[in-house]
Parts: C-alpha cells; structure tokens; sequence
C-alpha cells in the first residue's frame, strides 16, 4: 500500500467522525511508518473536520505508528492503550487531548 492509498482511505473513514463530542480546538499528526510511510493531519476547527497530506507545527499531539496499526485501532481490532504498552504506538504531546482521538474514530 503507497501513502496516497493509505492517506485516501483514512479521510474516507475519518470523513464519517462524530465531532458531536468534540467541542475545543483538536489538531493531531500522524507519522506513518513502514510500507506507507508518510505524514498527515487531522484537525477540528470550528465544528469541521480537516485531513490533510501535511505536517502539523502546532499540533497538540503526535502519534507515530505503522498503516496496519492504525487501521486496527480505527477498526476497534486493537486498543490504543494497548497498541502504546506494545510499542506499537507512540503519543508525543498533550496525552489528555490525544485520548479525544477516540471521540473521532466512534
């Protein structure tokens, strides 16, 4: 799978997040490692939800993980408090906000 597959298929899924929950300024980056390697961002501003195929200087968390992990923890196939006592997951930056990942991925 290239980035661009990968990116196209996670703004589809994320395309379909409930931001009912989310009432605050939410900005998260995605390090994509192994075969779809790559970054991208997600951020709620103002009730809408952006995904782009670019870093985020300003985000409020950063999580660096492979595609397959990522697709199993937005499948709910894997926790992500698991995936990080696996090693499989790592959150840099503001941990009480990066658990509201969470609230997009329902």
């Amino acid at each position: 799978m290239t980035f661009q597959e990968m990116f196209s298929q996670v703004k589809t899924l994320l395309a379909q997040a409930d931001l009912s929950a989310v009432h605050e300024h939410l900005a998260f980056q995605f390090n994509i490692t192994g075969e779809a390697a790559g970054a991208f961002y997600a951020e709620v501003k103002d009730g809408v939800l952006h995904v782009e195929p670019y870093t985020y200087d300003g985000y409020d968390a950063a999580f660096t993980l492979s595609a397959e992990t990522l697709f199993k923890i937005a499948g709910r196939k894997l926790d992500p408090i698991l995936a990080v006592t696996l090693g499989k997951l790592k959150v840099d930056g503001n941990i009480t906000k990066a658990l509201k990942l969470k609230d997009l991925l329902k």
